[in-house]
């Protein structure tokens, strides 16, 4: 049975327009269609994926206000494709080292229209952008060590590092490398997950 989509739910308090529900539904029917063949995430449930995936994703739209920002590892498209249609004032590169991957980001955003969107298939500790970013965020990486020690050299000076979490990682940040240090962590509620969801706010110590 199809499933239909529901739109952007009010609980997570978004000024949505239509064109953005619209591109938010398209990019739903895109990943379904695609993860057929591709297997781009091991989601296969429709509505497990707007929890799972795009809600969660747009949990963290709020927090991520810098001009330029760099979603590492991902993967198809996430957050960073929600994000780019949540924010089309906001530039955004999107970086995984798997090409179906990026195709599937390259062909997404083209169907999508999204002109503030740039793909790189790269490693992240092997890349050489032209410039730093203001903003950082994954929701791949293992653990905070490894998201600070292989991103953190392409963080401006000022510049944040945003870690996707379920439940705060009390070990994980008691392990984080000299010099850094956790800013604020912000407790998300995703409709649909009975889960917790923590966003990490890090930056280098003064």
């Amino acid at each position: 049975m199809e499933v239909l989509w529901p739109g952007v739910p009010a609980e997570l308090c978004l000024a949505v327009s239509a064109q953005q529900d619209q591109q938010l539904q398209v990019y739903w029917g895109l990943l379904q269609r695609w993860n057929k063949v591709y297997n781009l995430t091991a989601v296969r449930d429709p509505v497990q994926m707007l929890s799972l995936h795009l809600w969660d994703s747009l949990a963290v739209v709020p927090f991520i206000q810098a001009d330029h920002c760099l979603d590492v590892g991902s993967g198809a498209g996430l957050p960073g494709l929600p994000l780019a249609i949540l924010r089309p004032s906001q530039e955004f590169t999107l970086l995984d080292t798997n090409g179906k991957k990026t195709r599937f980001i390259q062909q997404a955003a083209l169907e999508l229209g999204l002109t503030n969107l740039k793909v790189v298939q790269a490693r992240v500790e092997q890349w050489q952008p032209a410039q730093p970013f203001a903003a950082i965020i994954s929701r791949a990486f293992a653990s905070l060590a490894d998201f600070v020690t292989v991103s953190g050299m392409h963080l401006a000076a000022q510049g944040r590092l945003y870690a996707m979490k379920g439940r705060y990682p009390e070990s994980e940040l008691a392990e984080l490398p000299a010099g850094w240090i956790l800013v604020r962590s912000h407790p998300l509620s995703v409709p649909g997950l009975e889960a917790e969801r923590h966003l990490l706010e890090l930056t280098r110590t003064a």
